[in-house]
């Protein structure tokens, strides 16, 4: 069957869904990381993926500008999600994925 001929399947998005803070999230899947890599790197990934988690969190609870996301409210849905409270960088790289979301 040529690829002209197979229809793309439609994407569906949950952009626009209100998904509330008080539903506990289900937990995400833990792989090994990659042995052999610099401490710093390990320290890096994970402080991206959490701050990739923030940022989907605060978005889901309606708060999608950067300025809107100060350190405190960012400790706060950390809390609520069930994860440390993460540091100041953590919030900076939070508030920079909002940034680049749009």
């Amino acid at each position: 069957m040529p690829a002209a001929a197979t229809k793309p399947k439609p994407i569906r998005s949950t952009a626009r869904r209100a998904v509330p803070l008080d539903l506990p999230y289900a937990p995400v899947e833990k792989r090994p990381l990659p042995p052999g890599r610099p401490r710093e790197w390990y320290i890096t990934h994970n402080r991206r993926l959490k701050a990739m988690r923030l940022a989907i969190a605060l978005l889901d609870s309606g708060v999608y500008v950067p300025n809107q996301a100060h350190n405190d409210t960012i400790r706060s849905t950390a809390e609520q999600i069930g994860v440390h409270p993460p540091s100041d960088t953590t919030c900076h790289m939070v508030r920079a994925l909002m940034r680049y979301s749009r």
